[in-house]
């Protein structure tokens, strides 16, 4: 007997890896770990090949080690378009596929989207086996619609038609079927014998139920064959049922159901056709960002406009964009001044002043003067298609509680043909003189309005609707499950730098000495500070701008480091700096440093000014507020959040500016790599935490915290280290995500609960034989499509924050909040 445990072999690439040592590193992680036989990493191809017992080692695990060493597996992602599917169980059936395979990661197949999300390793799988999972699901993959060029809106009407020719038809022959079949009830009888009109009503039946009806046949056939059940088997098996005891009617004295069993499938091809519209409605998002795109770009060549498609241009290309234009791709302004309409990035409808060196995002609209503009980022660069990727990730994600509704539905069709088998013998033991019919008629009803197409619709259609009202407000979630955890956030962690505060330093105080005043002491010291790099002495030279001052010609310009600048004018010897570089130089400040004192006590960076020997003064320099912080920052408050600032400055400055916007807890001197510890601790505390930061620096500190939030501006936007990137560089974006979050969950829940107790209700009502299946068919619909537009609600909400959201607290109330 042989106990050797079957091994496999796996080759996967690897990101990061510069040099032989790195590869040595990874190499001697993977060999080092339980259930590994042996590990090879080569360098010169970036591959890592392993032999490993399944039992121990999954993909997870793998990917686990190889960061461990520093370094990453590389994946890729793919969306792959699926026809054929109708309700939750064919999505359950083409994710169960996808999910056996190889080397696949990650699998979310989206009812409402009718697409598949795959993440893989790309050396393990490929696309021809996704194809084929697909096919064997019973389903098949639309590779048209990924072709260059596809335009979806065109792909969608030509659905569109499709369907609405299908239910012309049906209804042509379901029409005079029903009239036929009621027209004995209303006095309205044909000069015929009954099987004559019975084959009349067969023939008429014929085409709806098999011919228009195939697809959803063809669909129930592959659900069964692959050990499923959904939403086509019961239709399939209610239209059936009716028809073939329509033809008993032949033999037996029955009544004939031949308009019942094209009754049902006519509603049923209404139901599909209006889901498809509502649905439609509901991914209109996309289809906007898709539509923002400019089709063509004039290229300035060799002094002369030249119109081409936006697909060639390329990186440093020079654009010249007309007043009421759309900016064709992200660039810098080289030459012009405008005010650029930014709405469809941030949503704010302020056109926004822009001017050499400024950056532009493609996509907007230049609204008055000329631009130069040179591209920066063309193609899947751009930063409109980072936000069309990102939105379809987001609707092709899951939220967690969309797993409760899908192992719902995996039980779901099997209990309800239980059900209706249940149905149809109680009735023939109970049913008196019209047992046959009674029990056919029920179980029908029952099979009918029980499709679970709500259940499916319910989760997907919300998260569609939301991220898509989300990209249209600069706010743009990168999994659905920040959704779902959002609405638990106890606690919101703020950095100061560039979030709470504008991240750019500006003079906020001149405070000149005897014999000087505020203009010559700015004077001075911004003369001195033209060849310094530092970020205060930029901040002095600016303000010095802004009040169009004349400078002095500068020579032997010295920086003393922790101290300040020193140099010579035509005026005498400047120094700039703090109380230091003065006391070291005999410069006396006694009568200043009160003044000193008081203003760093207000957060700001006080900086003495002399000149010859003498105190001129004092500039006081700070990264100042935001607008909307402490408004934003009284509606987390209000919301009830725990709210932290933290920061890498002293306490004192720190303080400071806490104290400004409202927040009570303070984290002080924290160097970027320490913020995920604190994050940690905070959630050790019991704490749901929300990180807010800018997603460069912060990025470990985002990918720490329950949810990262990356605000930034415009194309500064790091979307792979946060769940929600707000483009829109103030907090009253968050306020935003935060709403959006409660609003799009909340739908979710609507949607579920009212699917759930239709299908209750519905059913036993069924049982009872108090349902026409007739009606049943058409309540199924409405059910499917109550979902669909509870869901587009979303499209009305209000995102911005108003007066209601951060009316001021009251002390006992903000301690508590606090």
């Amino acid at each position: 007997m042989n106990d050797e445990k079957e091994m496999r072999d796996i080759t996967f690439s690897v990101e990061g890896m510069s040099c032989a040592a790195c590869a040595q590193q990874v190499e001697k992680t993977l060999a080092g770990a339980e259930g590994i036989a042996e590990a090879s990493v080569n360098i010169n191809n970036e591959k890592g090949t392993v032999q490993y017992d399944p039992d121990i080692i999954n993909y997870g695990t793998l990917e686990e080690l190889v960061e461990q060493s520093g370094y990453s597996i590389k994946k890729e992602k793919q969306e792959l378009p699926i026809n054929g599917m109708t309700c939750a169980s064919c999505a359950q059936a083409v994710e169960k596929n996808l999910a056996g395979l190889e080397g696949v990661l990650e699998v979310n197949v989206n009812l409402a989207t009718e697409k598949a999300s795959i993440e893989y390793l790309p050396n393990v799988v490929s696309e021809r086996s996704f194809i084929s999972a697909v096919k064997e699901a019973g389903y098949e993959v639309d590779l048209g619609s990924q072709e260059e060029g596809e335009n979806e809106k065109t792909r969608e009407e030509i659905e569109m038609k499709k369907s609405r020719r299908k239910l012309i038809y049906a209804f042509v022959f379901t029409i005079p079927v029903f009239i036929l079949m009621f027209g004995s009830i209303f006095g309205l009888t044909l000069p015929i014998e009954q099987n004559i009109q019975g084959l009349i009503e067969a023939a008429l039946a014929f085409p709806v139920v098999f011919i228009l009806g195939y697809k959803t046949h063809k669909g129930a056939i592959n659900s069964i064959r692959h050990g499923g059940a959904n939403m086509d088997v019961l239709i399939t098996m209610g239209t059936f049922a009716a028809y073939g005891y329509g033809l008993s009617a032949f033999i037996f004295d029955v009544d004939r159901f031949f308009g019942l069993a094209a009754g049902i499938m006519a509603f049923h091809l209404l139901g599909r056709f209006l889901e498809t519209k509502a649905k439609g409605r509901a991914s209109q998002a996309i289809k906007k960002l898709l539509e923002l795109e400019a089709d063509t770009a004039r290229l300035i060549v060799d002094g002369e406009e030249m119109e081409v498609p936006v697909e060639k241009v390329n990186v440093d290309d020079v654009m010249m964009i007309k007043p009421g234009e759309k900016i064709p791709t992200d660039g810098e302004v080289i030459e012009g001044r405008s005010a650029v309409d930014e709405s469809m990035a941030t949503g704010e409808s302020m056109p926004v002043e822009k001017e050499d060196g400024d950056e532009v995002i493609g996509g907007t609209i230049n609204k008055q003067g000329a631009l130069k503009v040179k591209a920066t980022r063309v193609g899947e660069d751009t930063f409109l298609s980072q936000v069309i990727k990102m939105v379809e990730e987001a609707q092709g994600s899951k939220v967690p509680i969309q797993a409760f509704a899908d192992k719902v539905t995996s039980y779901f069709v099997p209990t309800v043909i239980g059900l209706a088998a249940l149905t149809f013998i109680l009735w023939l033991v109970v049913g008196g003189t019209a047992a046959a019919t009674t029990a056919v008629f029920a179980s029908i009803a029952v099979l009918v309005i029980a499709c679970p197409c709500a259940l499916g619709l319910a989760t997907p259609t919300a998260l569609m609707v939301g991220t898509g009202k989300g990209a249209e407000n600069g706010v743009l979630i990168r999994d659905g499950e920040a959704v779902q955890t959002m609405k638990d956030i106890t606690a919101i962690v703020l950095d100061k730098t560039g979030t709470i505060t504008k991240g750019e330093p500006e003079v906020t105080d001149v405070v000149p000495a005897a014999n000087y005043d505020e203009n010559e002491v700015l004077r001075i010291a911004a003369s001195a500070e033209q060849s310094s790099e530092h970020p205060l002495g930029a901040a002095i030279l600016q303000g010095a701008e802004k009040r169009g001052l004349e400078l002095l010609d500068i020579e032997n310009f010295s920086a003393v480091v922790g101290r300040g600048v020193k140099t010579d004018s035509e005026e005498g010897k400047i120094l700039v700096g703090n109380q230091k570089l003065m006391r070291e130089n005999d410069i006396d400040i006694e009568h200043l440093e009160d003044e000193v004192v008081s203003l760093e006590e207000e957060g700001k960076t006080a900086m003495l000014v002399a000149l010859e020997g003498e105190a001129a003064g004092i500039i006081a320099v700070a990264d100042t507020l935001k607008e909307d912080s402490e408004n934003a920052i009284a509606a987390f408050k209000n919301m009830g959040l725990t709210t932290v600032m933290i920061t890498g400055d002293n306490e004192r400055t720190a303080r400071a500016i806490a104290d400004k916007v409202g927040i009570e807890r303070v984290l002080a001197e924290v160097m970027p790599d320490e913020k995920s510890s604190e994050i940690k601790k905070l959630q050790s505390q019991g704490e749901n935490v929300a990180m807010v930061g800018d997603g460069i620096n912060d990025a470990p500190a985002l990918k720490q915290a329950n949810v990262g939030i990356a605000i930034g501006t415009g194309t500064d936007i790091a979307i792979e280290s946060s769940d929600l990137t707000l483009v829109r560089g103030e907090l009253s974006a968050v306020v935003s995500g935060l709403k959006l979050s409660k609003y799009t969950f909340s739908t979710i829940k609507q949607n579920l609960f009212w699917a759930f107790i239709y299908n209750t209700v519905a059913i036993p009502v069924a049982a009872l034989g108090l349902l026409n299946p007739i009606i049943a068919a058409g309540a199924m619909t409405v059910s499917s499509i109550s979902v669909i537009l509870n869901s587009t609600r979303l499209k009305n909400k209000d995102l911005s924050l108003d007066e209601e959201d951060y009316a001021k607290v009251t002390p006992g109330k903000a301690e508590e909040a606090a």
